[in-house]
């Protein structure tokens, strides 16, 4: 009967995949942050199976799976969602590029600060201050401005309010979680003062 309802899970047809596939490149390139399958199924107006059939076969194509060249960007799953990215053999390029363009790096003193918080959080800026020995308000109001920290929760007691990192650090370093950041126990000399002794080996 031609008006059967179409099972959830039947294989999208080859046309539609292809419709559902551009309409999501259309997406996916202005958007600013990862999406989830449920968010791009809900802009491009397809189910969530024929997104990621979709996904999947984005994600072939630009890894030059499918017969064509590899791209000079891939698709990646980061932080929950799926965002375009350029490809790791191509950042110096891009960096340099995007510096020349319009400079807007964190100072010495901000990526310093924004490590001992990812790696301590929660983590209050009296710790910071502690850890790197330097008044630290300035910097935590830069992070704070930029999105990469944000304020977990207020300590009852002290009224300390304590910090956290953002889903924003997770996306600028292309990574799904905290559990991805490198080992700091390489770096150190001693007992890392200020960190959990289990971070070190």
């Amino acid at each position: 009967m031609t008006d059967d309802p179409i099972e959830p899970d039947a294989p999208v047809r080859a046309q539609d995949a292809a419709s559902v596939a551009r309409r999501l490149e259309a997406i996916l390139f202005v958007v600013d942050e990862p999406q989830s399958l449920v968010s791009l199924a809900t802009a491009v107006g397809s189910p969530v199976p024929a997104v990621r059939q979709a996904v999947e076969g984005l994600v072939e194509d630009y890894d030059g799976l499918t017969g064509g060249p590899r791209r000079g960007f891939e698709l990646r799953e980061v932080g929950g969602g799926w965002r375009l990215y350029v490809r790791d053999d191509h950042d110096d390029l891009v960096s340099e590029f995007v510096n020349s363009q319009a400079p807007s790096r964190l100072s010495q003193a901000a990526l310093e600060t924004l490590a001992v918080i990812a790696y301590k959080q929660p983590v209050t800026r009296g710790q910071v201050a502690s850890i790197r020995a330097v008044n630290v308000d300035s910097v935590v109001r830069t992070l704070l401005s930029r999105g990469l920290i944000t304020e977990v929760f207020t300590d009852a007691e002290t009224g300390a309010i304590n910090y956290g990192t953002t889903d924003a650090l997770l996306v600028n370093l292309g990574i799904n979680s905290l559990d991805e950041l490198p080992h700091i126990s390489p770096l150190l000399d001693d007992g890392a003062d200020g960190f959990d002794a289990e971070v070190v080996r």
